[in-house]
């Protein structure tokens, strides 16, 4: 009797089932390739169907989203906490279940990000800068011709020609691993010697030490996601114009530089602002990665870097060879984090190589003050 009961209950479900999956919309393709409009911009060959799949799920934070196949299409208004179901048959015999989900964009993951604790005080970074009088620094300047390449121009027009000069000297490969020697110099041989590229974080790095060798006091700012366990990060440089007597925005990876809708150069801090606040924000024309594929403000600051301005880095002492990890050595790191992060954050954090006595220390702050403290 039992065994009866849950065979009924296995051919109801299987029924339900099959109910369920005939009452789900289908459209019908002859070609794999499916484009998409997300609210008003339309996605050319955005995705693939795959009937292998048991489950394909896009994910989407527009408001209303239609999928074209070459002969057909579907059109949902989309809320979050729903989700979408529907079949494409694909050459009238294979059956690929879709699901269109929900999932705030980068931008919005990034406005509800917590405030800012403007009184912690509970650690009070003293960053510094090495003077251009540095023997390895003016060893950089010389090798590199820093003083040719930055021209007689005025403090800005040095600070993009040196930017503008190494974006086209040395290309971005974010698979790269790192040199062993990360200083200007050695970076830049290495590339030339190899052809190969680095990623971001050399970049930054080696057009920190330009800046420095050149007098121009600046640091690398490493831009983290929201989640923690995610890898994914950009690192770009802050640069201090004294003309201006403020922080600017400078990115190598690619040539990029921020401003407001009046002209006014913007710095790190003043970007994620007006990201959050939906205030106008220009990228320059020029912004370009490799020299291949040109960026777009929504793209690069409204996707990208929304993404990557959650939690923000930087090292203390800003110098040359900063980050080559050596023997006897103890590197510096400041993290900025929102309050409801710093509350839950290690204030003070170590990791040690034993191998050989080195270390790196990471401190945490939730006070922007501080982060971007003038020199």
């Amino acid at each position: 009797m039992k065994t009866k009961i849950l065979v009924l209950i296995l051919l109801s479900c299987i029924s339900q089932n099959l109910f369920s999956q005939k009452k789900l919309p289908v459209i019908r393709a002859t070609s794999p390739i499916v484009d998409i409009r997300e609210d008003n911009k339309l996605y050319k060959k955005a995705w693939n169907i795959v009937p292998q799949e048991k489950l394909d799920v896009y994910t989407t934070s527009g408001k209303k989203v239609t999928f074209y196949t070459d002969i057909d299409s579907i059109t949902f208004k989309v809320e979050p906490q729903k989700n979408y179901d529907f079949i494409i048959l694909l050459n009238g015999k294979d059956s690929a279940r879709t699901q269109i989900k929900y999932q705030p964009s980068k931008l919005d993951v990034l406005k509800r990000s917590g405030k800012y604790n403007y009184s912690d005080n509970s650690y009070t970074p003293k960053f510094t800068y090495q003077s251009s009088e540095n023997i390895e620094l003016q060893k950089i300047r010389k090798e590199l011709k820093l003083d040719s390449i930055a021209g007689k121009g005025n403090e800005l027009s040095q600070i993009f020609n040196l930017m503008h000069w190494l974006h086209n000297l040395i290309r971005h490969d974010g698979n790269s691993s790192n040199p062993a020697s990360q200083n200007a110099v050695d970076l830049i041989k290495v590339c030339k010697a190899k052809n190969r590229g680095v990623n971001c974080r050399m970049l930054a790095i080696t057009l920190n030490e330009c800046y420095l060798a050149m007098g121009i006091q600046s640091r690398a700012v490493t831009c983290m996601v929201k989640d923690k366990n995610d890898n994914d990060s950009h690192v770009i440089n802050m640069v201090f114009s004294k003309d201006l007597n403020k922080w600017i925005w400078m990115d190598p990876t690619f040539n990029a530089y921020v401003m407001d809708d009046k002209g006014n150069l913007l710095g790190v801090e003043e970007v994620r602002k007006k990201l959050i606040k939906n205030e106008p924000l220009v990228l320059n024309a020029d912004a370009n990665w490799n020299r291949e594929l040109m960026q777009t403000k929504e793209g690069y600051l409204y996707n990208y870097m929304a993404k990557n301005l959650y939690r923000l880095q930087t090292p203390l002492m800003s110098e040359y060879d900063a980050e080559t990890l050596k023997k006897g050595k103890e590197i510096i790191y400041v993290d900025l984090l929102t309050s409801d992060e710093f509350e839950q954050a290690q204030q003070k954090k170590e990791i040690l190589y034993k191998d050989i006595n080195a270390k790196l220390v990471f401190y945490k702050l939730s006070n922007p003050d501080l982060f971007w403290e003038k020199p």
